[in-house]
């Protein structure tokens, strides 16, 4: 590495570079949803951080890219753990940016992507955990889920009618269902934590305000028209009932082992360095580190270094002369 690249190097790396990821995501993690109100959360909040310190951020954000990178190493190479990171939001949060910005430099092969649409037939004729319970990540890989099972406790209680294609007793479906979800939810997440998979969730808060200028931005901008959808603005009309449904989901459902990151969400910088910071604090809590060669590997190893360098062959001596 040429020295100036070193220099360029930061110097809050390793211990330090956790010790911040920590402290800058700290602000944004709710274990204890009893606690919790979602008008305590500003849309717009950078912590400390103004306009001109944008630069730095994205060059922390860089570095912890490359934490990242280091730490889905060794969780492949370990192949004991896996993650699941869980994004929801209202749209033009900037879902698919941040997945795509703070996740750029991992492996593909060690990441596993899952977009969750509406509902198929197939998926109607099973609980609706099923189809995203198919989809939990291996051992060794972070799974990501774009929208989730917690669209059951955000679009379906806003649109309670969608209630009725999923075919439920009618006895099930009463004024009991949502806090039966979240326990559901809250036991599912549970149970794939004691199983090795460490769940974290993102709502990516986004204000109302910021949302209508992303939406003129992708009606304004033919390279952006494909982004837009007429149901974006129609759902805006429902914008209260969603706040609600969101504050009550991460109060039911929030946890120590599934912990709940409210990130503010208009300045989208400041998203993907929290995201960041949070997915390499819980990496680190994991204990990570490369598999332990034992004797009888490193044995074979060295056989097969031989192998590779081959054997000398035997000199030959001038026959002698009879």
């Amino acid at each position: 590495m040429a020295a100036s690249e070193k220099e360029a190097r930061p110097a809050w790396k390793g211990k330090e570079l956790l010790k911040r990821a920590r402290a800058l995501c700290e602000s944004f993690r709710v274990t204890d949803g009893d606690r919790f109100r979602l008008r305590d959360i500003d849309p717009r909040d950078t912590l400390k951080l103004k306009s001109a310190d944008k630069p730095r951020a994205k060059e922390a954000l860089t570095w912890g890219i490359d934490a990242l990178a280091e730490y889905q190493d060794m969780l492949y190479a370990q192949d004991r753990w896996s993650v699941l990171l869980v994004f929801q939001a209202m749209d033009a949060a900037g879902k698919d940016g941040a997945i795509k910005h703070v996740m750029s430099g991992v492996n593909p092969q060690g990441c596993q992507v899952y977009s969750f649409k509406a509902p198929t037939s197939e998926d109607l004729d099973h609980d609706y955990l099923w189809r995203c319970a198919r989809a939990m990540p291996e051992r060794g890989r972070i799974g990501i889920f774009n929208r989730s099972y917690y669209e059951e406790t955000l679009v379906v209680r806003v649109h309670p009618e969608l209630l009725t294609k999923q075919k439920l007793p009618p006895e099930l479906v009463n004024d009991k269902i949502w806090k039966h979800r979240y326990d559901d939810i809250h036991n599912f997440e549970r149970y794939l934590g004691r199983n090795g998979t460490k769940v974290i969730k993102f709502f990516l808060h986004v204000s109302k305000k910021e949302q209508k200028r992303r939406f003129l931005e992708r009606l304004e901008n033919p390279e952006k028209n494909w982004k837009f959808s007429p149901t974006d603005a129609q759902e805006r009309g429902h914008w209260d009932e969603y706040m609600e449904a969101y504050e009550d989901m991460i109060r039911g459902t929030a946890s120590e082992g599934a912990p709940w990151y409210v990130v503010p969400a208009d300045n989208k910088w400041f998203t993907r360095l929290v995201i960041a910071a949070a997915v390499i604090d819980a990496l680190a809590s994991l204990g990570l580190e490369y598999p332990v060669v034992d004797e009888a590997r490193k044995k074979g190893l060295e056989a097969a270094r031989k192998l590779l360098l081959g054997t000398p062959k035997p000199k030959r001596g001038k026959a002698k002369k009879k």
